[in-house]
Parts: structure tokens; C-alpha cells; sequence
């Protein structure tokens, strides 16, 4: 590897492990691919990440147990799905979520970071005999809240959910849990990933 090389910081949950997939399959691996196949030179993704986080989980990882790298040319945000699975209150989501959002742009110090959407996995067959139509509004109010901070942050913002609501409760769209998303739910992360992180498209508000 040269020194052009760059290097890729993942934060997040379920989601961002891919969980139920083959890592290769995870949306990370599936934008590392795309990217690379583009030509541009980038190590494999640092994944700090973990089924059932939450942000204030996230945080303490990063603050005691994560040794990073003191820069990345890339940082990554997806988190939220367990607050809301919890019940945890929005106003400690909007102020954990601050704190991450600025410490992925401080790891990043002039790079790219990019925030991705919740998933609303009311969609999905896990949901069966819960009332989706309140966990289809948590899910909004959180993105709600995600969405204004990487507003105000000035940070490219992705938006899966609305297409995740066509295609996530699809047989195709989940693993065996009937919960997290599909090699194929993914791909379509990674594309819109790629886009970003490729330096060829302007960054900004992706819907």
C-alpha cells in the first residue's frame, strides 16, 4: 500500500456489521468494492460496530475501549435503531448523536464523513403483531433528529429509509432472523455510499 492509500472508519450497529450476511456482504465490503473497482486505492474498512448498540453504547466503546487511527479519510455514521428499539428518549438520541457526528468529523480532520439513515425495520417479518405504523414515526422522529444535526454540521446525509420501506420486508430483502437486511438491501447502500466517498460526484443531501 502507498501513502495515498486511504483509510475507512465504520461506526455503528447491526447494520453496519452486516449482521446475517458474509462480511464481504456487508455494505462496508459492497462500497469498499465499488470503490476499489473505481480505481481508488483504499484499505478495508475499520469497523467499530455491534449488534444491539446503542449511541451511548457507541460512545463508551469509542471513549474506552477503541484505539484508533489518529486520522481516517473516511468516517461513516449509522446508529439509532436501538434507542428507538428501547424507548430511549430523543433528546439524549440528539445529543449522543452530536457527540458522535463531531467526533467522526474530528477523526476525519478534513476528510469525508457521511451519515446514513435509519432503517425502519417495521417493514421487515420480525415486526409481525407490532404496531408499525408508531414504530414507522419513531423511526422518522430519529431521522428527523439525525438528519437536521448533519444539516447543521454541513455532513452529506444518505437517505435509505424510504426506499427501505419498498424492498426490506420482501423475502429477498432479509436474512434468516427476518430483521436485518440482505446482500441485495445492502448493494443498494453501497451504491449511494460510493457516490459520496467517490470524489467525482459533489457531496451533499442524497434523497
Amino acid at each position: 500500500m502507498t501513502a495515498l492509500t486511504k483509510n475507512w472508519l465504520a461506526l455503528g450497529d447491526s447494520y453496519t456489521i452486516g449482521e446475517g450476511v458474509q462480511l464481504y456482504d456487508s455494505y462496508p465490503y459492497q462500497t469498499l468494492q465499488l470503490l476499489r473497482a473505481g480505481g481508488m486505492q483504499i484499505n478495508a474498512p475499520e469497523i467499530v460496530a455491534q449488534t444491539g448498540w446503542t449511541t451511548g453504547e457507541l460512545i463508551q466503546h469509542l471513549e474506552h475501549r477503541t484505539r484508533l487511527l489518529p486520522r481516517y479519510d473516511f468516517v461513516t455514521l449509522l446508529i439509532g435503531v436501538n434507542n428507538q428499539y428501547r424507548g430511549l428518549p430523543e433528546n439524549e438520541y440528539a445529543e449522543e448523536f452530536t457527540l458522535l457526528a463531531n467526533k467522526a468529523i474530528a477523526l476525519a480532520e478534513g476528510g469525508k464523513v457521511a451519515v446514513i439513515s435509519i432503517p425502519d425495520w417495521g417493514v421487515t417479518p420480525f415486526a409481525a403483531g407490532r404496531d408499525t405504523a408508531v414504530i414507522c414515526e419513531q423511526i422518522d422522529e430519529y431521522n428527523g433528529i439525525n438528519r437536521e444535526i448533519s444539516g447543521k454540521l454541513g455532513l452529506p446525509y444518505i437517505n435509505i429509509t424510504e426506499t427501505y420501506r419498498l424492498t426490506g420486508g420482501r423475502p429477498e430483502g432479509v436474512v434468516e432472523d427476518k430483521l436485518h437486511p440482505s446482500a441485495a438491501i445492502y448493494a443498494g447502500w453501497a451504491e449511494k455510499l460510493a457516490a459520496v466517498f467517490n470524489p467525482a460526484p459533489a457531496a451533499g443531501i442524497l434523497i
